[in-house]
């Protein structure tokens, strides 16, 4: 069984911010493969869903991003779910807009959704991929920046690096991480 985790926070407010891009692109995954999210509980929006025989739970925690950690252990707990199955798809002020990197562990790089997953878990040691918003080319205040919507010309370069992420979910879902982290780094 393989988890997969787009982070954001719940409510129309938030739709389309640049926060709320693991939200964006799980619910791309959705669409495309003609599932719906359509399951609530374990303080989440999911899916159950299968991928060539094996099970794939596709979660949108509703907790807000800072607390996403209770969404996923309650996940995590209920499946049996070992941390190398999770996939969290999440934003990255380091990355440039519409860059993606792929990573295996580590820490929470000052990312509050995934500090909470790292603590809730009791390990740092899950899938990611990191997904580029840049940052603020004025002095603007980041949260304002994170929970703003993206620009015309972010959006550019935004929509292929979703259909990218959704590309290596899916190649996940059948071969190792570290094979689909060096076809896509």
């Amino acid at each position: 069984m393989k988890c997969i985790v787009g982070l954001g926070n719940p409510g129309f407010k938030y739709r389309k911010t640049r926060h709320n891009i693991g939200f964006m692109t799980v619910d791309h995954m959705a669409s495309e493969n003609g599932w719906k999210i359509n399951k609530s509980g374990f303080e989440s929006n999911y899916a159950e869903e299968h991928w060539k025989g094996e099970k794939i739970i596709l979660v949108k925690p509703q907790t807000y991003m800072n607390l996403s950690g209770q969404a996923v252990k309650k996940i995590v707990d209920y499946y049996s779910i070992d941390p190398q199955d999770i996939l969290v798809i999440y934003d990255d002020l380091d990355l440039p807009s519409g860059k993606i990197r792929l990573r295996q562990k580590g820490g929470h790089g000052g990312h509050n959704g995934i500090r909470s997953i790292i603590d809730q878990l009791g390990t740092k040691e899950f899938n990611r991929i990191r997904f580029g918003i840049g940052r603020p080319e004025t002095n603007m205040d980041i949260i304002d920046y994170v929970l703003g919507k993206f620009s015309k010309n972010e959006k550019q370069r935004v929509e292929p690096a979703i259909e990218q992420s959704l590309h290596a979910c899916e190649d996940w879902m059948e071969k190792p991480f570290l094979e689909v982290m060096n076809t896509y780094n």
